[in-house]
């Protein structure tokens, strides 16, 4: 059975798309702990993030990377947070958060955002890539 990202991929579930490769997908997070927040997905579809072999955790870091220096350019931030959960979606990704202070990644509140602004913040730091 294919995860709710693996279906965000193939465009059977509409998302706020930041940017794509061969193989990797990254879109914006429809549940943010911050604007601009950001998931980043290998299309090869992997339950556990340490299962993923070592060229694909090399070029999944090396895209992320490009989106979070994207999404650093657009939000106004201190710096971009990752993270790792890894059991709310059995397909292996990365959290990319603006951060403003030091401390912990909280995703216990979440923000509110509109179509039109989820498509605004999208479309900035697609501008940024």
């Amino acid at each position: 059975m294919s995860s709710i990202f693996s279906k965000i991929i193939a465009g059977e579930i509409p998302c706020y798309k930041i940017a794509e490769d061969e193989h990797h997908f990254a879109f914006l997070d429809i549940f943010p702990v911050a604007k601009g927040h950001t998931l980043v997905v290998p299309k090869k579809e992997t339950d556990y993030f340490f299962d993923i072999e070592d060229n694909d955790m090399s070029a999944l870091m090396l895209f992320a990377k490009k989106v979070a220096v994207a999404i650093e350019k657009t939000i106004s931030c201190e710096r971009i947070g990752m993270t790792v959960l890894g059991l709310e979606v059995p397909h292996a990704h990365i959290h990319l958060v603006p951060l403003d202070e030091r401390g912990i990644i909280s995703f216990r509140k979440k923000m509110k955002f509109s179509k039109e602004e989820f498509e605004e913040i999208a479309e900035a730091i697609r501008g940024n890539l």
